[in-house]
């Protein structure tokens, strides 16, 4: 892969920032579209660095914001050295964080003040729609990519069963994360 340019920098990071202000659901809400922009539009990442971004930094303890850093890691580091691979980290983090963090600071403060009007209500009603979507997306692109020793309907029959024991059931998340470890480790999925 080539060196990116300044523009290309600045392009990465104009990105970011938009999709910044789209992650109400968390980042994770924008993982289709971060795909597409870095895997199939733009070629910096492959569908594989994608998807190991993603599942390693769901893996490690901390926020699940880090796939993010991985991402940006990756797109450097295929460009570049390590040090483009650090900057790639700075702006993929900053740009994800800097306005949502700022939005979010500033309207939670005014509508916890404002809790009980109409517009706040109804916002809060309205976005829930908006990151079931946006999570049911992530969750299609993630079970879309073709895997070695899995047949393709087995992995979206996986992904219902989950998404079904997840609305319906009181079960822990982390046993969910168990067993899906314990299926990937006999070569299961």
């Amino acid at each position: 892969m080539t060196q990116l340019t300044y523009l290309d920098w600045l392009q990465f990071f104009s990105h970011f920032l938009m999709l910044s202000l789209l992650s109400v659901g968390g980042a994770v809400s924008t993982l289709p579209e971060m795909h597409r922009y870095l895997v199939t539009q733009q070629a910096w990442m492959s569908e594989a660095q994608f998807n190991a971004s993603v599942a390693l930094a769901q893996a490690a303890p901390g926020p699940n914001v880090l796939f993010v850093a991985l991402m940006g890691w990756h797109v450097g580091a295929n460009t570049g050295s390590n040090w483009v691979a650090l900057l790639g980290v700075l702006i993929a983090m900053v740009g994800i964080i800097l306005p949502s963090a700022t939005l979010t600071f500033s309207f939670a403060n005014w509508s916890h003040k404002n809790r009980d009007l109409i517009l706040v209500r109804s916002f809060k009603l309205g976005m829930a729609p908006i990151v079931i979507g946006l999570l049911i997306a992530t969750g299609w692109i993630m079970a879309s990519v073709p895997h070695e020793n899995i047949q393709p309907w087995a992995v979206y029959l996986l992904t219902a069963v989950a998404a079904i024991v997840v609305w319906r059931t009181q079960i822990h998340l982390l046993w969910l994360l168990s067993a899906g470890a314990l299926l990937g480790w006999f070569g299961l999925v």
